[in-house]
C-alpha cells in the first residue's frame, strides 16, 4: 500500500528504503569519521590542528547551510533526480578526498562532499513522507532513524580501523563502493514523483545561504579565534550579528512571498512541526555536547586509544539501532509525542547518571551502562520526532519541510559544539587549578605555588596542553617524581570535573526538548486521512 497518487508499478513502498538509507548512512558516517583521523592528518600534511579542523568544518558548513535550498529543489524538480545528483556528487567528492595531496585540496573536496550530502538528506525524508501512507510512515521513519543511530558510532569505529590498518585515505575511499551500490538501487527503485512548477525564490536562496553561512561559521569557528578578531575589523561577534540580521531579512522576505517562498512560513503554524524543529535542534545540541567532552575524557583521563574510546559507545548505538524501528512503529499506533517525551526523559536521566560517573580511574562498565540508556533514549526520540515533523506536510512542501527540519537539527549541532567547547574551556580554567591545589598538599611547601601556577598556565594554553607541567631545574629526583604524579592527578581530576559539568549543560537542553515534546498535540495518526487535509485542519 502506497500513498495516494504514487505509482510504484506494483512494488512495495519499502523498496525505496535501501537506497535512501544507504545514502543517509554515508552522510551521517562522514560527519564523525574524520575526527578519529585528526592526528594522522596533521602528520600526513604537516598541518596545524586549526587547518585539519577545517577538514570537518568545511563539510559541516556546506551541509548545514544548503539544506533549506536543496529541500526546495526536491519540491521543484522531484526528490529522485535531486537525490541521484547528490549521490553522484558525494561519491565523486569522496574519491577526490582520498586522492588529495594537500590539506587545501582535502578541505575543498570535503566542502563539495557536504554539497552532495545536502542534496540527498532532505530527499530521504521527503520521499518517505510522499511514498508511505500515514499509517505506515512511522515504521519507515523508524528504519531511517535507526540508520542515524548506527552511523553515529560506526564513523569513529570504522575510522579507527581504517586509519590503523590501510591508511587515512580509505575513510573516504570506502564511500565509493557503497555509493555505487546505492546509485544502482536508487535508479531501479526510486519513483518519479509529481513536481510543482513554480518560480524559484532566488533572493530567498541568497539570503538563506549568506545568513546561515555567517551564523554557522561564527558559531562553529568562534572558539578557534577565541571569540575575538578574525582578520582586521572582522570579529566573531560581528560575523554572528551579521548572520542574525541577514537571517532576519530572510524570514521577512519569506513572509512577504507566502506560498512562493523558499520556506513557506505556514509550515510553522502546525504546532507539532514547529515544536519538532525545536526538539530536533535540542537533541542535536545534546548529542554534540555529550560526545565531545566524553571522548576527550576517555582518551585524556582514562588513557584509551581512539578506537577503544569509540567502542565504549558501541553498545549504546547498537541499542539505538534496535529501538528506533520499534519506536517508529509505535508512533503509527499511539501519539508520537509520548515516545519522544519518554526518549528525551531517558536521555536526560542517562546523561545525568553518566556525569556522576565521569571520574579518574572509573571502571568502564560504569560508563557503558548509562550509554546503553543513551541508546534507548535516542532510539525513542529520533524516529518518532521525524514522523511528528512530517505528518502535517502536504505533497507540495514535503521537501521544504524536510529541509527545514534537517537544517534546524544541523544548526542545533553547530550551536551545541560552540557552547560545549566554550563551557569546557571555561570550566577547565577553574577546575584544574582547584584540583592542583588539592594535589599540591603532598608537595614540599616551596613547590606548591609554582606547581599550581604551572597547572593553571597549562590549562589556559588549551585542551590538549594540560597534560604536562615543567619540572624546574635542580629539583631532586624524588621531588620531581612527586611533581609529575601530582600533575597527572590534578589534570585527571580537573578534566573529569570539567567534563562532568559540561555534560550537565546538555542535561538542561534535553529537559527543554522534553518540554517541547509534552507541548505537542497528542492526537494519534488517523489512517486514510491525507496529509493536506491534516495541514488544513491544523491551520484552521
Amino acid at each position: 500500500m502506497t500513498a495516494p497518487g504514487v505509482d510504484l508499478q506494483g512494488r512495495s513502498p519499502w523498496s525505496v528504503l535501501p537506497p535512501l538509507c544507504l545514502g543517509f548512512f554515508m552522510i551521517m558516517v562522514d560527519t564523525t569519521i574524520v575526527n578519529i583521523a585528526v592526528p594522522t592528518l596533521q602528520a600526513a600534511f604537516d598541518a596545524s590542528l586549526t587547518t585539519v579542523g577545517w577538514v570537518n568544518s568545511a563539510y559541516l558548513l556546506t551541509f548545514a547551510v544548503l539544506l533549506l535550498v536543496t529541500g526546495r529543489l526536491g519540491d521543484r524538480f522531484g526528490p529522485r533526480p535531486v537525490f541521484l545528483a547528490g549521490l553522484v556528487v558525494f561519491t565523486l567528492a569522496s574519491l577526490a578526498c582520498g586522492l588529495a595531496g594537500t590539506a587545501g585540496q582535502l578541505i575543498a573536496a570535503r566542502a563539495v562532499q557536504g554539497v552532495g550530502g545536502a542534496l540527498m538528506t532532505p530527499q530521504t525524508m521527503a520521499m518517505i513522507t510522499r511514498v508511505f501512507p500515514p499509517q505506515k510512515r512511522g515504521a519507515a521513519l523508524g528504519v531511517w532513524g535507526s540508520v542515524a543511530g548506527v552511523a553515529t558510532i560506526t564513523g569513529p569505529v570504522l575510522g579507527g580501523l581504517l586509519v590503523e590498518t590501510v591508511g587515512w585515505e580509505w575513510i573516504f575511499f570506502v564511500n565509493i563502493p557503497v555509493g555505487a551500490v546505492a546509485l544502482w538501487l536508487a535508479v531501479r527503485a526510486l519513483p518519479d514523483l509529481p513536481t510543482h512548477d513554480r518560480t524559484f525564490d532566488v533572493p530567498g536562496v541568497v539570503l538563506s545561504v549568506v545568513g546561515l553561512g555567517l551564523l554557522v561559521f561564527g558559531l562553529q569557528e568562534g572558539a578557534t579565534y577565541e571569540w575575538g578578531t578574525i582578520a582586521g575589523p572582522v570579529s566573531v561577534p560581528l560575523v554572528i550579528g551579521a548572520g542574525a540580521l541577514v537571517t532576519g531579512a530572510f524570514v521577512l522576505w519569506q513572509r512577504r512571498l507566502g506560498e512562493s517562498a523558499l520556506l513557506p512560513l505556514r509550515l510553522f503554524v502546525h504546532r507539532n512541526f514547529a515544536l519538532a524543529n525545536a526538539a530536533g535542534a535540542a537533541v542535536s545540541f545534546a548529542m554534540t555536547g555529550i560526545f565531545f567532552p566524553f571522548t576527550l575524557y576517555l582518551q585524556q583521563v582514562l588513557g584509551l586509544s581512539p578506537l577503544h574510546a569509540a567502542l565504549v559507545g558501541l553498545p549504546g548505538s547498537l541499542v539505538s539501532g534496535v529501538v528506533a524501528p520499534f519506536a517508529g512503529r509505535l508512533s503509527d499506533r499511539v501519539a508520537g509525542k509520548w515516545a519522544v517525551a519518554t526518549g528525551f526523559s531517558v536521555l536526560a536521566v542517562s546523561i545525568g547518571v553518566l556525569a556522576t560517573q565521569v571520574q579518574p580511574g572509573v571502571p568502564l562498565w560504569r560508563l557503558v551502562v548509562p550509554m546503553l540508556g543513551f541508546g534507548v533514549g535516542t532510539g525513542l526520540t529520533f524516529s518518532p520526532l521525524g514522523n511528528l515533523a512530517t505528518t502535517g506536510l502536504d505533497q507540495r512542501t514535503a521537501g521544504a519541510g524536510a529541509g527545514a527540519f534537517n537544517t534546524t537539527r544541523q544548526v542545533g549541532g553547530v550551536i551545541g559544539s560552540a557552547v560545549v567547547v566554550a563551557v569546557l574551556t571555561t570550566r577547565l580554567a577553574t577546575t584544574m587549578p582547584a584540583a592542583a591545589r588539592d594535589a599540591a598538599a603532598g608537595l614540599p611547601a616551596d613547590l606548591r605555588e609554582p606547581f599550581v601556577e604551572g597547572v593553571r598556565q597549562a590549562a589556559a594554553a588549551g585542551l590538549g596542553a594540560a597534560g604536562g607541567v615543567d619540572v624546574p631545574d635542580g629539583v631532586p629526583p624524588d621531588a620531581a617524581a612527586a611533581l609529575r604524579a601530582a600533575a597527572r592527578a590534578a589534570v585527571d581530576a580537573g578534566f573529569a570535573t570539567a567534563a562532568a559539568q559540561t555534560l550537565a549543560v546538555t542535561v538542561g537542553v534535553l529537559v527543554l526538548g522534553a518540554l517541547c515534546a509534552f507541548a505537542m498535540r497528542g492526537h494519534q495518526p488517523v489512517p486514510g486521512v491525507a496529509p493536506a487535509a491534516r495541514v488544513a485542519d491544523a491551520a484552521g
